[in-house]
C-alpha cells in the first residue's frame, strides 16, 4: 500500500528489530492519518532534495519496537510522526540536514535532527522547546543547529 507517491506502508513499518523479536510493527488504524501526513512531508523533502531517492531507515515503531531499539517514550516514531532516512544521491546526512534546515517551516518539518552523522531524523511534530527544532545528536551530546560529527 502506498502512503504517498514514493513512500509505501511496507517501508514505513520495516524493522529488523521487530522481525528478529517477533513483534508486530503495524500501524494501528487510528494512526494512519499521521502516517499519511508523515509521507506527505517526505514527498516535500524528496522534492527539496531534487527528487533524489530516499532510503527510509526507520519509520513507524510500535511501542514495544521503540523500547527494544532503546528509544524513549517521547519519541514520535510510535505516533507514526517521524522518519529516519538517508539520501546518498543528494549527499551525506550532514549535507542533507544543512540543505533542509532553512526550509523546515516551508516543508512542514516539525523537528530536524542530524543523528550521529549517520542519518537524518524528521518529525511532523514541532517540539515543545523550539530550541530543539533543529539539532545535532552525537556521542558527545546534543547541540542546537546542524553540525558535523
Amino acid at each position: 500500500m502506498n502512503l504517498s507517491t514514493h513512500f509505501t506502508l511496507e517501508e514505513f513499518t520495516a524493522s529488523d528489530t521487530a522481525a528478529r523479536l517477533g513483534l508486530d510493527n503495524s500501524v494501528p488504524p487510528e494512526l494512519m492519518p499521521n502516517a499519511i501526513a508523515t509521507a506527505a512531508m517526505m514527498e516535500r523533502i524528496r522534492d527539496a532534495l531534487g527528487g533524489k531517492p530516499i532510503i527510509v531507515t526507520s519509520g513507524h515503531r510500535a511501542p514495544a519496537v521503540n523500547k527494544a531499539v532503546g528509544s524513549g517514550p517521547g519519541s514520535d516514531h510510535p505516533k507514526a510522526m517521524a522518519i529516519d532516512f538517508k539520501c546518498p544521491a543528494f549527499g551525506t546526512p550532514y549535507e542533507v540536514c544543512q540543505h533542509l534546515a532553512p526550509l523546515v517551516s516551508v516543508l512542514g518539518i516539525g523537528q530536524l535532527i542530524h543523528e550521529f552523522g549517520r542519518w537524518v531524523h524528521v518529525s511532523t511534530r514541532t517540539p515543545d522547546k523550539l530550541l530543539n527544532r533543529i539539532i545535532t545528536i552525537s556521542a558527545a551530546g546534543t547541540e542546537v543547529g546542524i553540525h558535523r560529527v
